[in-house]
């Protein structure tokens, strides 16, 4: 409470003087963050999560329409919650669904359909698409990519959902399949901004949907989608790989053909093996080419505690960030006391964003909620990642198309921090306590009109305002 206190005055002072240097007094160890916000690096296209079957189905049909609206406002508005601004959207069943389905199941009697004459999203309609129109509602930036966990069965050597590759000869019609999808949420006002051509594909869980998918499979499925998108006029962006960190060289594979290069955005990863420099990698190599993260979840496997799972969350917010990606993307936005509802099959125990207690209608806002919301709520469409030289502390700064400028801070040390930032000539000076998260917005480069917000380990601020 002390070191807040202290932070407000600092702020108050900061204001009036314009941003000069303030002198605080304290034992706490002074760092230095630089910001050089002359020095430009990727533009960020969100941070958000996944509206997975299973967290559609929580929000939509289990809350009261009440409810829902207070839900997703805090979840997604930047004036009154944390300002969640892209989901991934997986296209058909993953291991997160309350039943298996494609968008071209096919009816009894019936082996093929190369002229996708069964193709619907009517599962979708359910509750799906009208949870994302009232998100859009609440955040028109919205953003939105699509995964597809699976091809439809009877496209699939063997017929399994859960394991397996494409068919041979399916390749044109599977391109016709993501067309299809994106011609058919457009209908609803919905755009996808991007896809990934396959979930994991280096990944045949059989106990859910999941497909195996080659760097040559990318390779000729990307020639003839990339064409397909064209005809059709769809700007959709088109990213390769979708899987962990430890195979750079899958996405640098691809990428080395020219043809196929040529239709491809960018590269998606996800955290579950690898090291986060292997995006760094696939940049370097080629630069042209956009990063993307795509999916992570929290789980019992890596519980921390609340403090322990913030802190790891900032830190894996800073360093994705600092490896060149245009996105964070957690995995599922909303789960269940259980970890659900969904059927058997994948994880049984990842983490939502938030919990939704089915019993109790409580709303549990996780460490990974304030992790993301530190940032999310801040950045403006358009920002762009600035260069910043820090000590000690996990630090990122952007700049918004305003001029305004956001610091990220994560203090994972055991004692409270001075902050000594400067921006050209500016100057300004803050502490952040031990075990925290904090958020300091300037309104433009000179460090004028400051704000911070912050989140502890201990819980004594949960993004608070100072």
């Amino acid at each position: 409470m002390y070191a807040r206190i202290i932070l407000l005055v600092v702020l108050m002072i900061a204001q009036l003087a314009n941003c000069q240097q303030v002198d605080l007094s304290g034992p706490a160890q002074v760092v230095s963050i630089k910001l050089m916000p002359d020095i430009v690096y990727q533009p960020i296209d969100g941070v958000g999560a996944s509206l997975t079957d299973s967290s559609a189905w929580l929000i939509c049909k289990f809350l009261t329409p009440a409810e829902r609206k207070a839900v997703l406002t805090e979840l997604f508005s930047c004036e009154s919650g944390i300002g969640l601004s892209y989901l991934r959207q997986p296209m058909g069943a993953s291991d997160f669904r309350l039943q298996e389905y494609s968008y071209n199941d096919l009816p009894a009697g019936v082996d093929s359909d190369y002229k996708l004459e069964h193709f619907s999203i009517a599962y979708d309609e359910q509750y799906i698409i009208p949870a994302l129109k009232e998100i859009r509602a609440i955040n028109p930036e919205l953003k939105i990519m699509a995964s597809p966990w699976s091809p439809p069965r009877w496209m699939k050597q063997g017929g399994e959902l859960g394991r397996g590759r494409l068919k041979e000869d399916v390749y044109e019609t599977y391109a016709g399949y993501f067309v299809k999808f994106i011609q058919a949420y457009a209908r609803h006002d919905i755009a996808i901004d991007a896809i990934t051509l396959q979930n994991e594909p280096f990944f045949e869980p059989g106990s859910y949907a999941g497909c195996f998918m080659s760097p040559a499979d990318q390779i000729r499925l990307v020639k003839l989608l990339g064409p397909a998108f064209a005809t059709n006029r769809i700007s959709t962006k088109i990213l390769i790989w979708d899987h962990n960190w430890d195979r750079p060289e899958y996405p640098l594979e691809v990428l080395a053909d020219p043809n196929a290069a040529a239709y491809i955005a960018g590269t998606a990863f996800h955290h579950y093996g690898g090291n986060v420099s292997a995006q760094s990698k696939v940049h370097d190599k080629y630069p042209g080419k956009d990063i993307y993260f795509t999916e992570g979840s929290d789980g019992t496997w890596n519980d921390r505690g609340f403090e322990g799972d913030l802190l790891a969350n900032g830190r894996f917010l800073v360093e994705t960030m600092e490896n060149w990606s245009r996105t964070i993307i957690k995995w599922n936005l909303a789960l269940d006391e259980n970890n659900g509802p969904k059927i058997p099959g994948g994880c049984d125990t990842c983490y939502g964003v938030i919990t939704i207690n089915q019993q109790t209608r409580e709303i549990t806002r996780r460490p990974q909620y304030y992790a993301l919301g530190q940032l999310s709520k801040f950045l403006k469409p358009g920002a762009v990642r600035i260069a910043s030289q820090v000590e000690v502390v996990k630090a990122c700064a952007f700049a918004n198309p305003d001029g305004s400028i956001v610091l990220y801070v994560v203090n994972d040390k055991k004692a409270a921090r001075k902050l000594k930032i400067t921006s050209a000539d500016s100057k300004f000076t803050a502490e952040i306590p031990a075990r925290s998260i904090m958020t300091f917005c300037f309104g433009d480069k000179t460090l004028a009109d400051a704000k911070a917000y912050l989140t502890t380990g201990d819980k004594t601020a949960l993004f608070e305002r100072l």
